[in-house]
């Protein structure tokens, strides 16, 4: 039976714990699932982008009035765009008039990013099938994996590593996927990370362990998944404190 901890509250509050509220440089929520659109930030490329108008989008190129890369005023192209809302048609016109497939917006997010963040999964697998590169980061130093694994969902991310996205990435706070997920409490993903070969004992900037965030989350399944896939309990964060020291003090034996 689950027992309740209350962790963070007896810590001391120079603790590793407490460091834990911290963002983690990973938003958990947005004002929509894209992009905020405000029609004066927009040319007529974008437009049509962005209402899944394929003809008004080749109208546009074929009249020379928008380039295919065109940037409107927040950096974002008509691929951005298009992926965000889901248009695998405008995607698909776009990549075959040879737009650039990893250009950043003012976020320095990729139209593959945008995709997963707003699981768009048919615009994201075109781009990964021409060529997108799954490996670049945004203006916090996360790859799309971070982004999955900051959710609840385990999202198109089978599909990502065998395009051959680093499992072992780490953001501005030297977070791993795996180590995100532990945060965010995502057993699914997490659990599809440590089968695909990623570090159990990967190190965040306070050299925490997945397995004592795990027990300062109060995740005893957590806990288990991680355990089970030889977790190393003695390693050491910077108070000197194991997964050991965590769980003793709390009376949670490992």
């Amino acid at each position: 039976m689950k027992k309740c901890f209350n962790f963070c509250k007896k810590l001391r509050s120079s603790s590793s714990c407490f460091k834990l509220l911290s963002s983690f440089g990973v938003q958990t929520h947005y004002p929509t699932e894209g992009y905020l659109i405000r029609s004066k930030d927009l040319r007529k490329i974008h437009k049509a982008a962005l209402r899944g108008d394929v003809e008004k989008v080749q109208q546009q190129l074929l009249l020379g009035k928008n380039n295919v890369n065109d940037l409107d005023k927040v950096k974002r192209t008509p691929l951005h765009l298009a992926c965000a809302n889901g248009y695998p048609d405008v995607v698909s016109l776009l990549i075959e008039r040879k737009c650039e497939l990893n250009l950043l917006d003012n976020d320095s997010r990729t139209p593959l990013m945008k995709a997963i963040e707003c699981q768009q999964e048919e615009c994201a697998t075109i781009l990964l099938e021409h060529g997108a590169d799954p490996n670049l980061k945004d203006n916090k130093n996360n790859n799309a994996l971070h982004h999955i694994a900051s959710g609840q969902s385990k999202f198109m991310a089978e599909k990502l590593i065998k395009h051959n996205i680093d499992i072992e990435a780490k953001n501005q706070e030297d977070l791993t996927p795996l180590l995100l997920a532990i945060i965010r409490n995502n057993i699914k993903m997490a659990d599809i990370l440590l089968k695909n070969g990623a570090n159990v004992n990967a190190l965040d900037n306070y050299k925490r362990t997945a397995l004592m965030i795990a027990v300062s989350v109060e995740s005893i399944d957590l806990v288990t998944l991680l355990l089970q896939n030889n977790a190393d309990y003695t390693l050491q964060d910077i108070d000197g404190w194991t997964a050991e020291t965590y769980a003793e003090q709390h009376g949670y034996p490992l």
